[in-house]
């Protein structure tokens, strides 16, 4: 039987952070195995947006830590090549008042304390900054300069070099259809239709697939799977790659867009999304009558976009757990396993300190960042 230091089931983002974090760490027998394609699951379908602006303090310090190792990523993958495509030019939300402004001032209070530049502007300030956006429904602007967004295929990629720079061997087209384990229930391995492959630790970075380690467990992981549509419109006015990102409180559907191309528009609502009982990548159809619905909210906050057309529409899946935050590191009672999934269409943001962080723990270095507000097990004590 082949056996490797550690394993890693599943290719996207998040599984090739960990793979190239736990070579970088010394697990030099690194093994990757994707069942289809590298990035071709829910990494392919992101919308790719860094930002720190989260109103529970721990997503905002991984995200700090995540948006530094992006604003330096060839430096932190010691690898002049690597680039993840980061464009900063800055993400504005704006909120009506109550309670969604209440909240922005809370989350800018958060990440001003934590060191991040990040502020409420005044109406002139948010003009200069967005010339396109009409502002009379706002009570509040926020502003985080040092936001952005990149791209899913260069950050994934930079992450398998660097992974098979260290060492690593990445499997494309090898599906893992259990665990082994010893008489005292520890994991030692996986099970393929290849056979079994041995491991010191297997890591579990399955995304909307990870009820299959749940089955082969034994365990309990909550996890829901919702659908959410993605669409590209464009107009006479162009949206060039320095407009800010933003995110549009006052909207029925917390619209967020950004530039896509230079010239046209990314924007989807930011609600929950259609569940789907399983898992599936397919692409489903976006109905023009909600082209409609989100091309009007787009207009309302952007007038000159009143005359878009569709470019072209798309769907991803969130990997969601019961309150929208990931479960990272090791599992109580499955000694050997560790997981990180439930994202909630965050993972791309924080992806190379997910990586660091679940590879420490899995080879018993001390994670840099607490990892106990991610456990799974605080889903068993309510």
């Amino acid at each position: 039987m082949e056996h490797y230091d550690a394993i890693v089931i599943g290719g996207g983002v998040i599984g090739t952070s960990i793979a190239c974090h736990l070579a970088r760490f010394g697990a030099k027998r690194t093994l990757l195995l994707e069942r289809g394609q590298l990035g071709g699951g829910t990494t392919a379908q992101s919308s790719c947006i860094l930002r720190t602006h989260y109103s529970v303090r721990e997503n905002v310090v991984l995200a700090q830590a995540a948006m530094r190792a992006f604003d330096g990523f060839a430096g932190y993958l010691d690898d002049a090549e690597a680039d993840c495509g980061y464009r900063r030019c800055g993400y504005l939300i704006v909120a009506p008042e109550g309670a969604a402004a209440d909240a922005v001032r809370a989350s800018l209070a958060i990440e001003r304390e934590l060191g991040i530049e990040a502020r409420e502007l005044d109406a002139a300030e948010a003009r200069e900054r967005h010339p396109l956006l009409r502002y009379d429904d706002v009570a509040v602007v926020g502003w985080e300069p040092g936001a952005g967004y990149a791209d899913a295929y260069l950050t994934m990629t930079a992450f398998v070099r660097a992974a098979r720079r260290a060492g690593a061997v990445v499997r494309e087209g090898v599906e893992v259809t259990g665990l082994v384990r010893d008489a005292h229930g520890r994991v030692r391995g996986v099970e393929t239709p290849q056979g079994a492959i041995g491991a010191g630790v297997v890591v579990s970075a399955q995304n909307i697939w990870s009820r299959e380690v749940a089955g082969w467990a034994g365990i309990a992981l909550p996890l829901a799977m919702s659908r959410h549509s993605v669409m590209t419109l464009e107009a006479e006015t162009p949206y060039g790659h320095d407009l800010p990102v933003v995110k549009d409180l006052v909207s029925p559907g917390r619209i967020y867009f950004r530039s896509y191309g230079g010239r046209q528009v990314l924007v989807s609502e930011g609600n929950e999304g259609v569940d789907i009982p399983e898992p599936d990548i397919e692409q489903a159809d976006v109905p023009l009558d909600e082209v409609v619905h989100v091309g009007e909210q787009l207009m309302h906050r952007m007038p000159a976009f009143e005359s878009a057309g569709l470019a072209a529409s798309w769907t991803g899946v969130y990997d969601v757990t019961p309150d929208w935050n990931p479960v990272l590191g090791p599992v109580d009672g499955v000694p050997g396993l560790h997981l990180a999934y439930g994202f909630s269409g965050h993972g791309f943001k924080l992806s190379p300190i997910v990586g660091r962080l679940v590879a420490q723990a899995a080879l018993g270095i001390e994670p840099d960042l607490p990892l106990a507000p991610y456990a799974l097990a605080r889903f068993a004590e309510h």
